[in-house]
């Protein structure tokens, strides 16, 4: 039993949970939390930001990146209403984030006092658990609560603390429950539902695999099923390098973030196994298939669709199982079919990559990137064409990690996400990957990559457009209304800030900076660099339906969809054309 203040022994708490650091922005009605938190410095950083939205973005991205809790803190009033973007990102995503949210001293509530507010109903959708302690002693048990629910529910909890509660004196006690992180149901294995599913694989013509996030973690079995059974696999796009993304059997994601070669292979197929996923759009495909769901959520399986069969089990013990059935396909036409048209859309990729004639592509962004990224990388995505890029081209083939805000969607996501990876990921190579519309909302923040010197790579996709909308736009037949955004040099923005900054409209331009940071990163650079690229702005092909197929489509669709994206017929032939060259 130790005494301290109430703010101290819930830094304590943190720490027992393993958390090394928090975000916020001090101020009157978190000042003695602030406090405890300076008690404990040695063991917990706090990580001043700028805007207490990034400070929430940049924790669910830490838990995204790490499996351990984010936390984020603000000031009763607006402090805590701007971490709200950030708590929805986590709820969305599914990953346990804790905020602590100032609240007026206990002598004033109730009084109308400054900045007061009824702040709990704010959280209540959001937050699985919202709870405002009552005295100084809960502090420590509440927290500890909140964290164990955060990681139960993989949510989001809330802690509102007045603040002279945390400045008060307890006697401490460090609890002795376990802190478990994962909360894992061990399911039973069925070896009547690995049966069925072998079977009906077996007796497919044109079966696939599709990973989704609940099969992190999972990669050789995955790789091995895939083998066994001769299946093009695909993933939902937060899933993306789950499967190497340079395996041949690795076909891409489908959807507007994906791919020629796997929205093909998907609609060509007559039966899909589904890993670890809820994939809401898969109620839009055909329904001439054999849908298998398996998941270890119960409420999920046929949620999105009617699925022929289901399996209650966790991804990666039931991959394992799958994988030492004794079996072994052979390479059927339809497989070889598949890899042809992989091979031929990353040719396709390739081409556009190095064509600057007009001035620089995206595509050949990210080539640059994945030429100069290392096998252990992090990857902070932002929301916009950016991710569309990024999802087809980046290299996570091996130790690399990435996180975006997949469900939520919110534009300003890079620029936290590569913070949080940086504090988390020290030793690695960290890059944040943004459009300018995305990155102009969270940019004063490159201040706090500059002060606490973290060398994270921000490439900025500048085209002047909101890009992603401009599409949509254009798809409902309306004026671009709204979407061009004025430009700015953000290069030379950056190296007023206290970064380093580059400036490139070219091949050439991109080649030397990134031979200029190979060399920073080279001699221990502890400053962030901003690389803008100026780029066309193309609309990137829509891979949500791609009408190649004239005897469906007619002549007409196809040939006005080739002519929008500059589809090549030699170089990306309709899949139904390389079925037939392999016979299948």
């Amino acid at each position: 039993m130790a005494n301290m203040t109430a703010g101290q022994a819930l830094a304590k708490v943190l720490e027992k949970w393993d958390v090394d650091h928090v975000y916020g922005i001090t101020a009157d009605s978190v000042n003695n939390m602030v406090d405890g938190l300076y008690q404990e410095r040695e063991n917990i950083k706090y990580i001043q930001v700028r805007h207490e939205e990034i400070g929430a973005l940049a924790a669910s991205a830490d838990s995204k990146l790490t499996g351990t809790i984010g936390v984020a803190f603000g000031s009763a009033g607006p402090g805590s209403v701007h971490l709200l973007n950030g708590l929805y990102d986590a709820k969305m995503d599914h990953t346990p984030v804790l905020a602590l949210v100032g609240q007026s001293a206990t002598g004033v509530m109730n009084t109308n006092f400054f900045q007061e507010m009824n702040q709990d109903p704010i959280f209540a959708d959001v937050a699985t658990f919202h709870k405002q302690v009552v005295s100084a002693e809960q502090i420590p048990q509440v927290v500890d609560e909140a964290i164990r629910s955060a990681y139960a529910t993989r949510s989001v909890s809330v802690v509102i603390l007045p603040d002279d509660l945390s400045g008060q004196k307890i006697d401490y006690t460090e609890r002795q429950t376990k802190p478990y992180k994962q909360h894992q149901l061990d399911l039973a294995m069925s070896s009547a539902d690995v049966n069925q599913v072998t079977s009906a694989i077996k007796n497919a013509k044109r079966p696939i695999m599709w990973l989704g996030k609940g099969a992190q973690g999972a990669r050789e079995e995955a790789i091995a099923v895939a083998e066994k059974f001769g299946l093009p696999v695909l993933s939902t796009a937060p899933a993306t390098g789950i499967f190497p993304t340079d395996h041949p059997y690795y076909m891409g994601a489908r959807g507007r973030l994906g791919t020629k070669s796997a929205f093909e292979v998907s609609q060509a197929s007559d039966l899909i196994l589904f890993v670890g996923t809820n994939y809401p759009f898969a109620r839009f495909m055909p329904q001439d298939k054999t849908f298998i769901q398996v998941n270890n959520n119960l409420a999920d399986l046929g949620k999105q669709f009617d699925a022929n069969i289901t399996v209650l089990a966790d991804a990666k013990r039931f991959l394992s199982e799958l994988a030492n059935t004794n079996y072994q396909a052979e390479t059927t036409p339809f497989l070889a079919a598949a890899k042809q048209n992989r091979h031929l859309w990353l040719d396709w990729l390739d081409k556009l990559a190095k064509d600057d004639k007009n001035g620089l592509r995206a595509e050949g962004v990210l080539q640059a990137i994945k030429e100069n990224a290392s096998d252990d990388a992090i990857f902070g995505l932002d929301v916009g064409n950016n991710t569309e890029w990024s999802i087809r081209q980046l290299p996570l083939n091996k130790g690399q990690k990435f996180t975006m805000s997949a469900w939520y969607g919110t534009m300003g996501f890079g620029l936290p996400a590569g913070l949080a990876g940086k504090l988390s990921f020290p030793d690695k190579q960290v890059w944040s990957i943004s459009g300018d519309g995305g990155y102009a909302m969270v940019m004063p923040d490159l201040l706090t990559e500059v002060k606490y010197n973290l060398p994270v790579i921000n490439v900025v996709l500048e085209n002047r457009a909101f890009g992603y909308i401009a599409h949509e736009k254009i798809q409902a037949n309306q004026a671009p209304y709204g979407i061009d955004l004025l430009g700015a040099n953000w290069g030379e923005m950056a190296n007023n800030m206290g970064a380093i900054g580059f400036t490139v409209t070219n091949l050439t331009e991109l080649h030397e900076a990134m031979t200029q940071i190979n060399e920073l990163q080279a001699h221990g650079n502890t400053k962030p660099i901003v690389l803008d690229a100026k780029i066309q702005n193309i609309d990137p092909i829509d891979t949500s339906f791609m009408p190649l197929e004239t005897s469906t489509f007619g002549e007409d669709m196809v040939n006005n969809y080739r002519e929008t994206y500059d589809l090549p017929v030699d170089g990306q032939p309709a899949f139904s054309d390389i079925l037939k060259d392999f016979e299948a």
